[in-house]
């Protein structure tokens, strides 16, 4: 298909005209930076990654290779996004637990002012479309977030959580789908076939 006219190649990147995409950004090899997009100042963009329409990443935010940033989702720094994760559209990553345009003073807030707290992001998770993740919250390794659900504490591996505020309600495997339960503490994808080990109220791979 190749590059369209227009849109720019850096080191092996394709990025659309309308994209903002600041030139101490650093973008691996083989990802793609969508229309409208903005990519901040120090912000990490591994390899293979598509960052969608309209979507942000601020300033400082890390992302591993093989992610998916969907249209118009915001990653608000310090975020941390390992490997394989997706990011759903119109998904929010906050930073601020007790957000005020304001001081006490009445005078205009700065970054100075406030301590961001990012959210971090584990390997292979998922957040649904129009999913909120309040300021320093982790979502565990392949976990899955449901669309529309507010996280607001940390999410298990392999949980499936929904709802405001999001609650586990099921388990799911590396392959996203929800797990089978097969007695005494097993779990086993319908897809694969991998089987995992429930203790204590977590879940992992079985060895």
């Amino acid at each position: 298909m190749g590059i369209p006219e227009g849109a720019s190649v850096r080191s092996g990147v394709r990025i659309e005209p309308s994209a903002d995409v600041d030139e101490r950004a650093v973008i691996g090899r083989g990802s793609t930076v969508w229309h409208l997009a903005q990519v901040r100042e120090g912000a990490e963009v591994g390899a293979e990654c598509i960052i969608g329409r309209g979507a942000y990443v601020g300033p400082g935010v890390r992302i591993g290779d093989r992610v998916k940033v969907q249209n118009h989702a915001l990653v608000y720094e310090p975020a941390v996004v390992e490997d394989g994760v997706f990011i759903g559209p119109a998904a929010v990553l906050t930073n601020d637990l007790y957000p005020r345009s304001v001081d006490v003073d009445g005078k205009l807030k700065r970054g100075e002012d406030w301590h961001a707290q990012g959210v971090t992001l584990r390997q292979g998770c998922s957040i649904g479309g129009r999913a909120v993740l309040v300021a320093g919250v982790t979502v565990g390794r392949w976990a899955l977030v449901a669309a529309g659900a507010v996280v607001h504490r940390d999410v298990p591996d392999f949980a499936l959580v929904a709802g405001v505020p999001a609650r586990r309600i099921k388990w799911v495997g590396r392959a996203g789908e929800p797990l089978e339960d097969a007695g005494g503490g097993c779990w086993r994808c319908p897809r694969t076939g991998e089987e995992y080990v429930e203790s204590d109220g977590l879940l992992s791979p079985a060895r």
